[in-house]
């Protein structure tokens, strides 16, 4: 069965920190890409960052770039979303996906993920 699941989401304030987890199981990891994927009240569903499991080839939103980085620990079957220099617009659930891959660039549209984790909220206030 396959299973992702976020951790590492919270309350920070503006300016902090915060690092997404997502474990993944259930399937062959290297053969996919993990998107990091938000989405705020009242909003669409935007991407914030993939990763290329294998070739470990990585895209970010121009919200994200600078800010965030995202890696993987793919002994581990994990995904990390590091968020530095929070801001209240980065308010939002955060949810890590999977995708099979047939290249080795991640897709950053949310309709290409085959796979879904519950969500983990990110809360950005003072």
């Amino acid at each position: 069965e396959v299973q992702l699941v976020e951790s590492g989401g919270g309350l920070v304030q503006p300016g902090g920190s915060l690092r997404l987890s997502c474990a993944a199981s259930g399937f062959s990891f290297d053969d996919y890409a993990i998107g990091w994927f938000r989405q705020a009240p009242g909003k669409e569903r935007e991407v914030v960052s993939c990763m290329s499991l294998r070739a470990k080839n990585t895209y970010y939103a121009v919200s994200a770039q600078g800010r965030f980085i995202i890696s993987s620990d793919n002994a581990k079957n994990t995904v990390y979303l590091q968020m530095n220099s929070l801001k209240p617009e980065d308010t939002a659930v955060y949810y890590c996906a999977a995708d099979y891959l047939y290249s080795t660039n991640c897709i950053p549209w949310d309709y290409d993920y085959d796979y879904w984790g519950p969500g983990a909220q990110v809360t950005v206030s003072s």
